[in-house]
Parts: C-alpha cells; sequence; structure tokens
C-alpha cells in the first residue's frame, strides 16, 4: 500500500524517524509536495510561502506545538484545511524550566560558575550575595496550564504568588487588578501567556520599568509578547536587574545581541523539549495524522474560538 505524503518543516527534522515507517515525508521543496494532504509544522512559525499552491492538495496542518500563533486558522478553514494542535503535553516540563531559569537568575548560579570558571574563588571585592527564594513575590502574566504550573511550583518554594490576565478565572492565587500593578508588586515577573496579535509587545518598557533594578524577568512564552529592544536598554542600564529567556523576537536571536549582558540567562528555546515531552508530543501527531488519513475527527483541533 501506498504511504500517504507529507509535508515536514525544517525545523522538525528530528520527527522524521518517527513518521518514516507510515507516509512519504518530504520538505515543501521537494517536487512530490505537490500530492501532500498534509504539513506539520511549529505553530510559531510562519506557513512557507505559497504553500496552497504547492500543495493544492492539502487538508491538514498539524501542528507538533501547543502554539499556534502563525497560523491564520480561519484562513486555513476557508479553504477547507483543518488545523491541529498539541495542548497540555508538556506545560509542566515549560514549568520547570521557568523556574529553573528563576532560581538560576535570582540565586546568581550561572555567575557562579564563570566566577569559579573564568575568575577563582570569591574574594572580598568580587562577592555578590544573591536574594533568597523564600518570600519573593512572583507574579505570573497568563494562568493556562503553563502559569498554573509554574505558581504551584513557586508557592511550593513559600513564594508569594500573584497573577494576571486579560480575564478573570478561577484560581488559587490573587489576580491583580492591572498588568502594571503586577509588574511593580513583582520581584520576578514570569511570562506564560499564550501569545496571538492582541498581546505582541503586551510587556512593555513601562511594564519592564516597573519590575525595577532588583527584578527578574522570566519569559517562556514567545518572544513576540515582551519589547525585546526596551528589554535589552533596560538589561544594559541596570534598570532591570536579570532576565531569564527561553524565547525571543525573532528567532533564532544572535549571540551578538546579547553580547555583554551578563544579567541574562538565555536557553534557545528549549524549555519543552525534553525527551520524554517530544515522545508524547510525537505520539499525539500521529494520533491527529491517522485519524485525518482514515476520514475521522482529529483528537486536539484547534478550537472554534481563537
Amino acid at each position: 500500500m501506498n504511504r500517504p505524503t507529507l509535508v515536514l518543516s525544517r525545523f522538525l527534522g528530528l520527527l522524521r524517524p518517527h513518521l518514516a515507517d507510515d507516509y512519504l515525508v518530504v520538505d515543501i521543496g521537494d517536487g512530490a509536495a505537490a500530492q501532500a494532504r498534509a504539513i506539520v509544522m511549529m505553530g510559531n512559525e510562519p506557513l512557507p510561502p505559497g504553500l496552497f499552491e504547492v500543495c493544492p492538495h492539502l487538508g491538514l496542518i498539524a501542528c507538533f506545538t501547543a502554539g499556534y500563533e502563525q497560523i491564520d486558522v480561519n484562513m486555513a478553514r476557508a479553504r477547507g484545511v483543518l488545523v491541529s494542535h498539541a495542548p497540555a503535553i508538556n506545560h509542566d516540563d515549560v514549568a520547570d524550566h521557568a523556574l529553573g531559569l528563576l532560581i538560576a537568575a535570582r540565586r546568581l548560579i550561572v555567575a557562579g560558575d564563570r566566577q569559579v570558571r573564568r575568575e577563582g574563588w570569591r574574594t572580598a571585592e568580587t562577592f555578590r550575595p544573591s536574594h533568597s527564594l523564600t518570600g519573593a513575590k512572583v507574579g505570573i502574566v497568563g494562568l493556562g496550564e503553563i502559569g498554573r504550573a509554574l505558581a504551584q511550583r513557586c508557592a511550593a518554594l513559600k513564594m508569594e504568588v500573584r497573577w494576571w490576565a486579560p480575564r478573570p478565572r478561577e484560581a488559587e492565587w490573587p489576580r491583580a487588578a492591572t498588568l502594571q500593578e503586577l509588574a511593580a508588586w513583582s520581584d520576578v515577573l514570569a511570562i506564560c501567556a499564550r501569545a496571538d496579535d492582541s498581546n505582541r509587545r503586551l510587556i512593555s518598557q513601562e511594564i519592564i520599568e516597573a519590575v525595577g533594578p532588583e527584578g527578574l524577568l522570566v519569559n517562556v512564552s514567545r518572544g513576540q509578547i515582551v519589547d525585546e529592544d526596551a528589554l535589552i536598554d533596560l538589561l544594559r542600564t541596570g534598570r532591570l536587574g536579570g532576565a531569564g529567556l527561553d524565547v525571543f523576537d525573532p528567532e533564532p536571536t544572535t549571540a551578538q545581541r546579547w553580547a555583554g549582558i551578563e544579567n541574562a540567562i538565555l536557553t534557545p528555546h528549549t524549555a519543552g523539549a525534553t525527551i520524554e515531552s517530544i515522545e508524547a508530543l510525537a505520539d499525539l501527531l500521529r494520533r491527529n495524522l491517522g485519524r485525518f488519513f482514515a476520514g475521522e475527527p482529529l483528537a486536539t483541533p484547534v478550537p472554534e474560538m481563537t
């Protein structure tokens, strides 16, 4: 039996072994892409130019990620193309990573590592005390799966938690009246909100400045939510104490952009990429693909209200 053809994003080459037994996996530039009925991609990458002309039989955009902010879902649906995503799979891993960035930055762990490697043991002149976690005020922007998981972890470590999102919801922690109020209250401002066009650069220079010269900003959401130029300027001038970032605007970011900014800990958008979560995401992807090619309802379609 012939294997169905699908296009695989160039960012997801690690998935090829997971799919090759059941599908003919091709790149968008391959001539066989004209026969593809599905494309597998990240939700934060734009659709390939001319996708619907290159793949005239396309019926499914399968996002390997929970987010799908770069996919024009309404436009896809108007063309009769379904969109799936991967909700509630790696939120615990992302929250763990956010907590790791928080701890590493607040306790100066990376700076301490650099000191031992470059300068030797601490002296009276070089010693810098770090901040305790106990009693730290953590403000969380967005209380979805990731935000709630991070809040639970911070509370377990005796940190005080508040949060803000545009819409109220039931929660164990108090909601700030405004984002500005949350930022001014916080020792750590953690960005966990789902990105869309409505919250681009929501974390503005004014919001970042409110966190202050002793404060920390952590972002494991999407880079576009933060005014990154303002963030870099405030880090460089000391008006923000530090940052822990797993996401950037644009991606990939460059080493040159962060040269000389020692008060930021940077990771290359790997917060959710554990061995376990990749396997679970791949399993869900195979379920969605299998259902699509069998003419059955998707396991995790993007919801109607986007």
